[in-house]
């Protein structure tokens, strides 16, 4: 399997040897210099705001007298590595939490990776690959099975629970990150799930209620056109967005996720059929824009498209965690809301909601003690905690939620969106939704979705090709 997922990256190894050369690879800067960051926000992870950074600050002197969850025993002087990619706040608080940690535990010294999402996976996993990985790194909830098949890439974290407290997260949420050897690859930061976010001064603009079935979207479509204009749509939506958007409508009218808790293929070709004509409808309807369009915005992630910022694109169909790096980034006098999941007039919404993000080690670590020391910091110390706030989204762990609960820290959009999200009683989402073969660049989502927007395939043709990449990926 590791022979397997090499050869799906080795295609994108020169934009890996490029990211690693533009790359932070250095101590974590001191709080009072926050690391500059590169400017596109990841695509479609979470990066929220500067505030709950800031909120952090007080509650973090505080907590540091509450009982914490101490890495208990001793430690030795060493150098470690820790690499995440996100935004700017997430940046900027993750390198204060390090400047923290490393002033408890004098003589552990971290240094530091970090960027936007672009090309990221892929650098991450060729380090994997050949051994060179960080010592603690935050990982896709797809990367255990596509680079740890054998459980050779990251450790067995019950090997160093007597610092890692592994009782703060519910037993279902670790079994999401074990390998398939059955040891703890991976432990859960946060869970997560899609859910929309509407422009309510663009929808008040257009005189539209915010809409709560597919068909009230579908209807607002028109209606932009008609009273804002032709560059007016209720959402936009990329390449991986609208697998994911299909896949509600596939699984609200079948009542089953597509890919099973088992692994296999839980979807037949009409049905993927079925699901890229309800795409082509959006278009067809202006309720999206269409890929060449998003293409001539300039390629930008949509928190950072102008279209978006001034209100012109008024929906998002992004990770509850992920609201802040769109608020943001939006124009004096816009207001975003947090939507509710979409109806597909059968009383379903499809929903499905899988780990966010994990923390793991990596095999080839040297000090693995120590790096389980800096993750539960990160996780369950109300020090670390109460720095990183909600920046990568509602905590897993339960002194982590309860920490932030209690001090108010968790933002209100951030908390609604959530509430959205596990309200609608979400399916199991498979990691195998995010296999390299099907998400990234070249691959079977972007090669589907934008050949069907571009006219070069049939709903039909693409249904095939789709089909054919997630037969391979469930084998």
């Amino acid at each position: 399997m590791k022979k397997k997922a090499l050869a799906i990256l080795m295609t994108s190894a020169m934009a890996a040897t490029i990211l690693a050369g533009c790359g932070s690879s250095s101590p974590a800067p001191a709080a009072s210099e926050p690391a500059a960051a590169p400017a596109a926000e990841e695509k479609a992870e979470e990066a929220p705001a500067e505030e709950a950074a800031e909120e952090a600050e007080a509650p973090a002197e505080e907590a540091a007298e509450a009982p914490a969850a101490e890495a208990s025993g001793d430690y030795e002087e060493c150098t470690i590595k820790f690499d995440w990619w996100g935004g700017d706040s997430r940046h900027e608080a993750t390198n204060k939490a390090v400047e923290a940690f490393m002033a408890k535990y004098p003589g552990i010294n971290v240094e530091v990776n970090f960027g936007a999402w672009t090309d990221w996976e892929t650098a991450r996993a060729l380090e994997y690959q050949s051994g060179t990985g960080s010592d603690l790194t935050q990982i896709g909830s797809n990367w255990i099975p596509d680079y740890d098949g054998d459980g050779t890439t990251f450790i067995d974290l019950n090997t160093v629970s007597d610092v890692l407290d592994l009782s703060q997260f519910n037993a279902s949420d670790l079994e999401k990150c074990l390998d398939p050897t059955g040891q703890q690859a991976g432990v859960p930061i946060s869970m997560t799930g899609r859910i929309f976010y509407w422009n309510k001064t663009t929808f008040d603009k257009a005189g539209v209620e915010i809409p709560k079935t597919i068909d009230d979207l579908i209807a607002a479509g028109k209606t932009f056109q008609e009273v804002l204009g032709d560059e007016y749509f209720p959402l936009s939506l990329g390449e991986y967005d609208r697998a994911l958007f299909m896949s509600f409508y596939i699984q609200a009218k079948s009542g089953e996720p597509i890919i099973a808790e088992d692994g296999t293929l839980n979807v037949t070709e009409e049905q993927l059929a079925d699901g890229f004509a309800f795409i082509q409808s959006l278009e067809d309807n202006h309720v999206i824009p269409t890929i060449a369009a998003l293409a001539g915005d300039g390629n930008v992630t949509l928190n950072e498209n102008p279209k978006f910022i001034d209100g012109r694109y008024a929906g998002v169909f992004e990770w509850d965690s992920a609201p802040l790096k769109y608020t943001s980034n939006l124009a004096e006098g816009q207001e975003l809301v947090v939507g509710d999941e979409l109806d597909f007039g059968n009383g379903k919404t499809g929903v499905s909601a899988k780990v966010s993000m994990a923390f793991a080690i990596c095999a080839s670590s040297q000090h693995p003690h120590e790096a389980a020391m800096l993750m539960n910091y990160l996780l369950n110390d109300p020090e670390g905690i109460a720095i990183m706030a909600s920046e990568r989204g509602v905590p897993a762990s339960k002194i982590g939620f309860d920490t932030l609960n209690d001090a108010g820290m968790i933002d209100p959009l951030i908390a609604a969106a959530h509430n959205g999200v596990y309200a609608a009683n979400p399916m199991f989402f498979s990691p195998k939704f995010d296999n390299g073969e099907l998400k990234g660049d070249g691959a079977a989502y972007i090669d589907t979705f934008s050949g069907l927007s571009y006219g070069d395939y049939s709903v039909e043709e693409a249904a095939s090709i789709l089909y054919d990449a997630y037969t391979n990926v469930c084998e």
